[in-house]
């Protein structure tokens, strides 16, 4: 099967995910998530994307960011991946790819879903019954998008800043999106739309991408087309 185009549409916020390879781990120790963050931080500058939200898990990885510039995400991802690579098979002897072929990126509607979006990653360790909340997690920016604590690889989103109209009130509204679950719902959309590589956004975001590209952006129909009597 023929791999599906990128989103390149600078400007524009993309969820992405990168698993390893057959599910294992990507990381190891304290300082492997730290060599990730910074080749991260240095990745995202000099190819121009701006990030706004991660998760660190041990065999896989959440971003959520806007490319500055067409091909930004596409050549950010492969020099951050070849990086790391290579760093942890010099620290622990190995040889051989870490990650499971290419990542994978959804197009993501600004206005509905970027907030939720940003829960979605913060609350993975959550899910995974690993913490009680995103706070008691290390990897991840709730600390620095929720707590306040500084983050060199956290660039805020016009949608996080307008949550308040300064810094302590941006801190109080964000952690009130997570007073609340996502709703099931939501999170298999959020889920759906990431690993079939489409658009999370509404009916009208996913049209405007799709005159702007002329490329499929939500899932088809499932099953056989529906015969109409008479034809």
């Amino acid at each position: 099967m023929a791999r599906k185009p990128r989103f390149n549409l600078p400007g524009y916020p993309q969820h992405v995910i990168q698993r390893g390879l057959d599910q294992q781990a990507c990381f190891f120790s304290p300082s492997d998530y730290r060599g990730y963050l910074e080749l991260l931080c240095e990745s995202a500058e000099r190819y121009g994307c701006d990030l706004h939200a991660y998760v660190l898990m041990t065999n896989h990885i959440h971003l959520l960011l806007t490319p500055r510039k067409t091909f930004g995400l596409s050549h950010m991802m492969q020099r951050l991946g070849q990086c790391y690579t290579r760093r942890i098979n010099r620290r622990y002897h190995r040889s051989g790819t870490l990650w499971e072929g290419r990542f994978k990126a959804c197009l993501v509607d600004t206005e509905q879903y970027l907030l939720s979006c940003m829960c979605y990653i913060e609350l993975n360790p959550v899910r995974a019954g690993m913490v009680d909340h995103p706070a008691g997690y290390a990897w991840s920016s709730f600390h620095c998008n929720g707590l306040g604590q500084p983050d060199a690889v956290i660039m805020p989103h016009p949608l996080y800043i307008q949550l308040g109209c300064n810094t302590g009130a941006r801190l109080t509204g964000y952690r009130r999106l997570f007073d609340t679950h996502l709703e099931a719902g939501l999170i298999d959309n959020i889920r759906d739309m990431l690993n079939q590589e489409l658009v999370l956004g509404s009916d009208h975001f996913r049209e405007q991408v799709e005159a702007m590209l002329d490329r499929q952006t939500s899932a088809r129909p499932k099953g056989r087309p529906r015969q109409i009597a008479g034809i």
